[in-house]
């Protein structure tokens, strides 16, 4: 027993001298430790004085501040109870305030906000750099709500009780130290709380495999437990989905990525739900569950598509008798994106061909369910923001790469919106044009993607053009006025498209565009696909002479950090310039770091030989070679990120500086994964990734 134990330790004593010897920049995945932090200082010194000092930067930092902090931006709203909440960012409040007004002055020109948190003052009287996170209260008691406050912007928060209608934090109310988990309301008295409980209680991937039923006035240590998950899970959590029919309380073991397994709480037991692993629940409607389908599956001698969203009695599928019904059919152009139950309709959003649809749907009383679409805009991106449950009003926001967020207000059964507020918008739209294309990948596969540019563009493979992407997670880019994903509220515009610039956003496998199958196509040992349908884009583009490799920019981040390190490495003769986001890019240790491990269902495991053995293929670290000349890249990431490790672009950073290459590098000392925590640090990192666009691309 002592000699096999020793010998374990031996080995993995060895392994560990191996690694360190193999890697001579594994240093850097020290988060806080000195040495790596005096590394970060010093390449955020050298990128600021490179890019700095050009009049090009001061123009586009002036330019981005001005546009994220506009007073004409579109408030983004959800509604709790008799009020619209809104998150407001500006110059005055660079850390944020929390702030409500109700629906009918909300349709007011200048509505009359009530603040109800103000982050900046109480980050200055508790000495934290709060980054608030969101609030939840319990349905029609506002005195009881739960505040999410991360410090510097992780994904672990602490969670507070607070009353919202003295608009005070709650003393000995429900309280949670940092921690990445989860605390939802039962009832005034009683919480879900998944959480660190300590040794043994969280994944491998860093989450709870915990949740417990917590009550008022009792000690944490005393909440009742309900379910332990693997260790290997992702994650575990329960919440109550509330309908006027009933509350259904559910639990949710997160096996992979990808899968789970469901429970009911019923009648004091914990009873296991029949539904598939990769279905995704969507909501209670009329105390019936709702869910939309991954992959086909046979229920009984039912057999049902994959895209179809169903609904059933509960009963049902802990194993009872009934029927499932089919609300929604799949169709081949159709992917549905979102599903919102309120007490008498489900509000369905579509892509269709990567535009967005609404439908309304309603229980016919002569059977089965009436389809109403709701007539919206149909050339950009819809989003249902908020509903109210009881009416079954909703609003939607509406965008397009040229048009500013538009929000719509609809009422009751009425399939005409009416547009309520509208952002002024931060480039003259007019002047540009969009197409969609479709580039032939290296398999035979159409894959689309939109190209924005100015009217009367020459096709003389001369214009700088940039290509945002994002190729995986089952995430679907839509047409954005930010351009990519992020809230930038239209700054492309005037930091790139004025100037002359080219826009593409890139539609490629790994990715949700056209449903579970167009994302599978890119798993695992299939991931190169997603890189070669971009490259075959990069290509499609030359070819019609909208650009050419010098004038050619890619960027990407979080898993489009994976994508354009890897398609650089593979193909650095087809960019002229690269932005690397908060990415992934050492594919042999990625699950060994932060949340890493529960990815292993999208990239595969390193650890087993054989996947290794593709992954290792690709993994843009493992794959730098000295003697190859590659784009210059402007990395950037955040110390506090702890969803993907800051390490990974520390030790390409410095890798590829070690091999002579061109590197910017930008590390923001907080901001979490998504990069910053102010709009002021948002935009000084979009002036320093387009003055490294610029000075590199412009012909």
């Amino acid at each position: 027993m002592q000699k096999t134990l020793f010998g374990l330790m031996v080995a993995a004593l060895s392994s560990a001298v191996a690694t360190a010897q193999e890697d001579p920049f594994l240093w850097l995945e020290g988060v806080d430790d000195e040495r790596a932090l005096n590394w970060v200082k010093a390449e955020n010194a050298a990128t600021a004085e490179r890019l700095t000092e050009q009049p090009l930067f001061h123009e586009l930092y002036a330019q981005a501040r001005a546009t994220l902090n506009a007073a004409s931006r579109l408030p983004q709203i959800s509604q709790q109870g008799d009020y619209l909440y809104n998150f407001w960012r500006d110059a005055k409040h660079p850390r944020g305030i929390y702030r409500r007004t109700t629906p009918a002055a909300f349709s007011a020109p200048e509505p009359v906000w009530e603040t109800v948190i103000d982050i900046d003052a109480l980050s200055a009287e508790e000495g934290v750099q709060w980054v608030f996170q969101g609030m939840s209260c319990l349905p029609g008691q506002a005195e009881h709500c739960l505040v999410s406050l991360s410090p510097g912007g992780g994904d672990a928060a602490v969670t507070r009780e607070f009353n919202a209608v003295t608009l005070e934090f709650v003393e000995a109310g429900f309280y949670l130290p940092e921690a990445k988990g989860s605390l939802n309301w039962i009832d005034a008295d009683t919480v879900f709380v998944a959480t660190d409980f300590g040794p043994g209680s969280m994944t491998d991937s860093g989450y709870p495999r915990m949740v417990k039923r917590w009550q008022r006035g009792t000690p944490l240590e005393q909440a009742e437990l309900i379910h332990t998950g693997a260790q290997e899970s992702v994650s575990v959590g329960a919440f109550r989905a509330r309908s006027a029919a009933g509350d259904v309380d559910l639990v949710r073991e997160g096996t992979s990525f990808w899968t789970a397994d469901w429970y009911q709480l019923f009648q004091g037991d914990k009873l296991p739900l029949n539904l598939p692993a990769t279905a995704t629940l969507n909501g209670v409607f009329q105390g019936r569950l709702v869910f939309s389908l991954k992959e086909d599956w046979q229920h009984g001698s039912e057999r049902y598509e994959e895209g179809a969203v169903l609904i059933a009695d509960p009963a049902v599928l802990r194993g009872g008798t009934g029927a499932l019904e089919v609300m929604i059919a799949p169709l081949s152009t159709r992917v549905v994106e979102s599903v919102v139950t309120t007490d008498n309709s489900v509000l369905v959003t579509v892509l269709d061909q990567v535009r967005g649809r609404v439908l309304r749907l309603t229980p016919d009383p002569a059977g089965g369910w009436r389809s109403t679409p709701i007539a919206f805009p149909d050339d950009g991106a819809l989003e249902v923001v908020s509903s109210d449950d009881e009416s079954g009003d909703f609003y939607a926001r509406y965008e397009s790469f040229t048009t500013p967020p538009t929000l719509y207000y609809t009422a009751g059964d009425s399939v005409q919106p009416q547009s309520v507020k509208r952002q002024a918008p931060s480039f003259d739209g007019s002047r540009y044009e969009t197409h969609q294309y479709f580039a032939t990948s290296a398999d035979g596969t159409r894959v689309p993607y939109f190209v924005v540019m100015a009217k009367g563009t020459a096709l003389d493979g001369k214009n700088p053009t940039h290509i945002f992407s994002y190729g995986g997670f089952r995430s679907a880019l839509t047409p954005s006025y930010s351009g990519s994903y992020e809230a930038l509220y239209g700054a492309y515009g005037k930091l790139w498209l004025d100037r002359g610039g080219v826009f593409v956003l890139a539609n490629i496998r790994g990715g949700g565009e056209f449903g579970p199958a167009w994302h599978a196509a890119a798993l695992k040992e299939n991931r190169p696909r997603a890189f070669e349908d971009f490259e075959a884009i990069a290509e499609d583009l030359i070819a019609r002479g909208i650009t050419s490799p010098a004038q050619l920019g890619i960027e990407g981040r979080s898993n489009g950090g994976l994508l354009v390190g890897a398609t650089m490495v593979r193909r650095p003769d087809l960019y002229g310039a690269v932005i690397c986001g908060v990415p992934l890019l050492d594919m042999q240790r990625y699950h060994k770091l932060l949340a890493g491990a529960s990815w292993m269902a999208e990239y595969g495991d390193p650890d087993q030989p054989e996947q290794w053995a593709y992954i290792s293929r690709y993994s843009p670290y493992q794959n730098l070679q000295a003697g190859v000349t590659y784009p210059a890249t402007f990395f950037y990431t955040s110390t506090r990120d702890d969803r993907v490790h800051p390490g990974h672009a520390r030790k390409m950073a410095a890798k590829m500086e070690s091999l002579d290459q061109e590197v910017w590098y930008y590390e923001n000392l907080e901001g979490g994964h998504g990069g910053s925590s102010t709009n002021d640090q948002l935009a000084y990192r979009l002036a320093l990734a387009y003055t490294h666009l610029w000075t590199q691309l412009a012909p």
